[in-house]
């Protein structure tokens, strides 16, 4: 039976993984709004309008077609040594496609984030080993949302969509007989069952313009979990040296793979110097209802020897006893600041998405200069306890760069736009100290710093 018990050993080890976030939640979503610090409720016209806020898409005039790449290196550490969250890095795209339905100013948007290390990740964890919750393998996740936008009076424009996660539901069955002595001319027969299942939440905005001065921006962002399902059954025989012994294993278990908390957020950006665009942001972020990552299983052992073969079997294992986590709500401040400058030629009519510069005639060339902050307060509680899920205060500096092509072909009436970011987070030193003095991992610290660079094209017709 070695075959069947690694396999079952191996699918036990796979029923614990961190539940995380997303990309775009960690880091931003495309170049300008990394280097912004996310700070775009009421100032995404692009297809981060489908994150940031969907009303945004209605801004656009034109068609927009974007493609991203984003590498974040994570140094976090714990008592000096690197705790191995590994580095993220994928791809981020999308279009947006505007245009009129019964006279009233319509758009459609497409936004994804595609990891290009693999689709999905489990690790597994118990809940007293020390790791960093927020972060470990979070960027591991297919995001992708659909959204649209209309804006039924001048002044205000609303959006909805819909964001699209994947959950795993799969079952191992061996069946057969096994030969303990000769386990290479066992007769077992293996089926695998797996099914990827789509998990969706709503995104919903409203965008509001305030007179000459700019605009306004609310967003609803609906929770998500990814639950993951794995069950197992091995039945066979076990024939050792003429003694055969019916045997069948099960076992279950339930876990969640990934959590996305519901977030609203108010934002507003001021808009009356042209070329000037200052911004700030406030998230909500319902951390309270954050579910463990801890897994539920269940397992039975059942064996039929003969009468004359003693056999003792050991009793079911209890069921993991998970700790409530009990995290924090807490609120996330942004800042976002970006200036266009006018670097040569004359002012001219272009086809766009509303970007740096603002709509309405542009210089042939324009640089956009960025600047951001976010500081996140950390919403885990003291882990005094058996529990060991790290966290810190986050505070990250942004900046970012870009150069905007107006009308440069004939074939391209509208504009032509390369952004690059670069993001440095601070993770300040947290030291934990447990109440028992005997606690099998003692005290520690923890800190951390977080790089994030990448760029985005964007071509707008």
């Amino acid at each position: 039976m070695r075959r069947p018990a690694c396999a079952a050993a191996l699918l036990a080890a796979l029923t614990a993984g961190p539940a995380r976030a997303h990309a775009p939640d960690a880091y931003g979503f495309g170049a300008r709004g990394a280097a912004m610090g996310g700070a775009l409720a009421a100032d995404a016209t692009d297809f981060s309008a489908s994150y940031y806020n969907p009303a945004g898409l209605a801004g656009a005039t034109g068609l927009g077609l974007s493609l991203g790449y984003s590498y974040a290196s994570n140094g976090l550490r714990t008592n000096g040594r690197d705790s191995g969250v590994r580095d993220v890095h994928g791809l981020s795209g999308g279009l947006v496609a505007p245009g009129e339905v019964l006279g009233v100013p319509f758009a459609f948007g497409l936004a994804t984030f595609l990891p290009d290390d693999g689709l999905s990740r489990i690790k597994a964890i118990r809940q007293e080993t020390p790791r960093w919750e927020l972060y470990d393998d979070r960027l591991s996740i297919l995001f992708l949302a659909a959204s649209i936008a209309v804006r039924p009076l001048p002044f205000l424009e609303l959006g909805g969509g819909v964001a699209f996660l994947a959950s795993t539901r799969g079952r191992f069955s061996v069946t057969g007989r096994a030969d303990a002595l000769s386990p290479y001319d066992s007769a077992l027969r293996h089926e695998v069952d797996a099914d990827l299942t789509s998990i969706r939440y709503p995104q919903l905005g409203a965008r509001v313009r305030a007179w000459d001065l700019g605009f306004v921006g609310v967003v609803y962002r609906g929770e998500a979990k990814l639950p993951l399902s794995i069950d197992a059954r091995l039945q066979g025989v076990v024939d050792f040296a003429g003694i055969e012994v019916p045997l069948l294993y099960e076992l279950e278990s339930r876990t969640v793979d990934a959590f996305l908390p519901q977030q609203v957020v108010v934002g507003a950006s001021f808009q009356r110097i042209r070329g000037l665009r200052v911004n700030l942001d406030v998230t909500w972020v319902n951390w309270s209802a954050y579910e463990s990552p801890v897994a539920r299983a269940r397992a039975h052992l059942e064996a039929s020897p003969p009468p004359e073969v003693p056999l003792d079997l050991p009793d079911d294992p209890r069921p993991t006893s998970v700790v409530p986590l009990r995290f924090e709500d807490r609120l996330v401040p942004r800042l976002g600041v970006e200036y266009a400058i006018a670097a040569a030629g004359s002012p001219r009519e272009a086809a766009g998405q509303g970007g740096p510069g603002g709509g309405g005639a542009r210089h042939a060339i324009e640089i956009p200069l960025r600047a951001g902050y976010v500081y996140e307060r950390s919403p885990v509680p003291p882990q005094r306890g058996v529990m060991n899920y790290i966290d810190a205060d986050r505070h990250t500096l942004s900046l970012g760069a870009g150069v905007v092509l107006n009308r440069p072909l004939p074939e391209l009436p509208g504009s032509l736009r390369i952004d690059v970011h670069g993001q440095l987070s601070v993770l300040p030193e947290v030291v934990v100290e447990k109440d028992n003095p005997a606690d099998f991992v003692g005290d520690y610290r923890a800190d951390g710093t977080m790089v994030n660079l990448g760029a985005t094209v964007t071509a707008a017709f």
